[in-house]
């Protein structure tokens, strides 16, 4: 490294040589900025006709015309107009505007590959820093060493070339933010995938940010219902919370997210989708899904494909986040899926493989465990005097056997605030969701409960503990008695009507109707492959019966022991009058 004692010479580029006073002036302030032995030269260049540039080993101080239109144009970027619109804004801005001499540091690039650019030649520039290469290619610093900086690449490495200018930015990584992205599908830098247009939106955000502090922040105790039975009865998650969901490939966690995000609507909740090394065929089924089914009106979908760049898989849920974090500030509440974190951790490592950083267990970088603790921390839910917002976040890991003891997977449960766990022989033997009862818990949940759902649903994850034990047993047992026969009948229709077809969530007071219903023995004698349609029946039976009762529970979120009765009374009559019309 250049030593800041050591003297050094200022070279300035122009078409014509200084005068005596400018030389002078140029002299004072080099000698006060870099010490009294700075020397300077002049170097004749027809490239800066009406200005000149200043080199100082690394560092550039520039008054060409370029850099003037440069600094004019980051300031009419730099515009908000609100209310008042723009023209006015930018009238003034010119009106007041004055060019500086900006000091500047250029590199070369030493190498380049795979993504990854090693530039020398920078030796004030920050970590995250933006970086501009030749062709417009983009950059961010991620390893800072002596000498030399290992930069990630946004765009394709093929027009970077060895010993090409690297140019800093002193701005950070960043992506639009607003309404404006609402409906919008985007990559990692908020740039549009759909075909609609531009994003007409003037605010940015960085994409790392601070997560919120202790003081800013307040208990979970809003419910975000998911419209699935099995979690909202058993795990259910508050506004604010990181409920993990994890299993292993294709059994049903990205199900399981997509019909959380329907299950908003009409709830003033916006949703963010992070896909992270998808194939973009899953992904633009996922979008039309959203989109058939209105979901799109209050959903953002973030989309890093598994074709695309190691870097934006990297840097997607960060961007995913800040946008987030744009509605949660302003008082709104957030859901954010990340879909998956395995993957996102497997494009980490990659890069930092490349960084030549020392790999550590499975060949993860050691800060592994703070790549993901920065990024779901930043889930939260906000006390009053910062707005009362809250952002939800839904990380998905993919395990390998269910093995859920493994680095990545261990690392974000001990993060977040529970876990849903989907077991492949459940899904396999068509439980689906195939919720794991033992191994699934919501830390935090249920402080978040509603009432009704609490009274409804009781001991219900009891009784499936006690079911699935009592089923491993039993099937070395050739003789069992009535109590036995009848608890495994109960578990057997349990389980079955927590079963529930994708693309359709179940509202509050049909979920507590159900609840009631099974917690009450009424489909004790309702035969198993039955059990389906009989629920529906049931649900339509219970509106148009209890119309005003069913919208208190919807409304409220309470459910009295005399409300709880007459939902009882009401499907007792209901399983009556169907057994006598079946004849069971």
């Amino acid at each position: 490294m250049f030593e800041e004692r050591q003297p050094r010479h200022a070279i300035i580029y122009s078409a014509e040589p200084p005068g005596k006073e400018q030389e002078e002036r140029f002299l004072r302030f080099l000698r006060g900025k870099y010490g009294p032995e700075t020397t300077l030269s002049w170097e004749k260049s027809d490239q800066y006709p009406r200005g000149f540039r200043m080199a100082v080993y690394t560092e550039f101080y520039d008054w060409s015309v370029d850099s003037r239109l440069r600094q004019l144009k980051d300031r009419l970027a730099g515009l908000s107009g609100g209310s008042q619109g723009v023209i006015p804004l930018v009238r003034e801005a010119v009106k007041n505007w004055t060019p500086e001499v900006l000091a500047e540091e250029e590199g070369a690039v030493a190498s380049v590959g795979d993504g990854i650019a090693t530039v020398t030649g920078l030796d004030h520039v920050q970590y995250g820093e933006i970086l501009l290469f030749p062709a417009g290619v983009r950059g961010m610093a991620q390893d800072l060493r002596e000498g030399e900086t290992g930069c990630i690449l946004f765009d394709e490495d093929g027009e970077v070339c060895q010993g090409g200018v690297v140019r800093r930015t002193g701005r950070t990584a960043g992506v639009p933010v607003g309404d404006a992205l609402i409906g919008r599908v985007v990559n990692a830098l908020g740039a549009p995938l759909d075909g609609l247009g531009d994003i007409q939106t003037t605010e940015t955000r960085p994409i790392e940010n601070p997560a919120p502090g202790i003081l800013d922040r307040r208990s979970v105790n809003r419910p975000l219902e998911t419209g699935i039975l099995a979690i909202d009865s058993m795990f259910p998650i508050g506004r604010g919370q990181r409920e993990l969901i994890i299993g292993d490939r294709q059994t049903g966690k990205t199900a399981i997210a997509l019909d959380t995000i329907l299950n908003q609507k009409d709830k003033d909740v916006i949703c963010i989708y992070v896909s992270i090394g998808q194939k973009a065929g899953s992904v633009a089924q996922l979008v039309r899904n959203l989109r058939d089914r209105g979901a799109m009106e209050y959903t953002v979908v973030v989309h890093a494909s598994a074709s695309d760049p190691a870097p934006l898989q990297y840097i997607a849920p960060y961007a995913g986040c800040a946008m987030g974090e744009y509605f949660m500030e302003r008082g709104r509440d957030v859901l954010i899926v990340y879909d998956d974190l395995s993957k996102h951790a497997i494009a980490y490592r990659s890069l930092s493989l490349l960084l030549g950083r020392s790999p550590g267990r499975e060949a993860y970088p050691g800060d592994v465990f703070y790549l993901h603790s920065r990024l779901l921390e930043r889930a939260a839910q906000l006390s009053e005097e910062r707005g009362g917002g809250s952002m939800t976040a839904l990380p998905v890991v993919e395990t390998q056997a269910g093995d859920v003891a493994a680095y990545v997977p261990t690392n974000i449960i001990s993060i977040t605030d529970g876990q849903i766990f989907l077991e492949s022989s459940l899904f396999f033997a068509g439980q689906r969701p195939a919720v794991n009862v033992g191994l699934s818990v919501s830390r935090v949940g249920g402080d978040a409960q509603t009432k009704a759902m609490k009274t409804a649903s009781g001991a219900i994850r009891l009784d499936l503990a006690q079911y699935r034990e009592m089923e491993v047993f039993t099937q070395f047992a050739s003789d069992l008695d009535d109590s036995t026969r009848s608890q495994l009948a109960y578990g057997q229709r349990l389980m079955r009507l927590l079963r529930q077809d994708q693309y359709h969530p179940l509202r509050q007071y049909q979920q507590v109707v159900l609840l009631t219903a099974v917690m009450g023995r009424v489909f004790d004698r309702t035969p198993l492959e039955e059990m389906g349609s009989f629920a529906q029946e049931l649900l339509a039976w219970v509106q148009s019966q209890q119309a005003g009762l069913c919208d208190t529970i919807e409304c409220t979120g309470r459910l009295s022991l005399e409300d709880k009765e007459e939902i009882l009374r009401t499907a007792r009559d209901f399983a009556a009058q169907a057994a006598a019309e079946r004849r069971w």
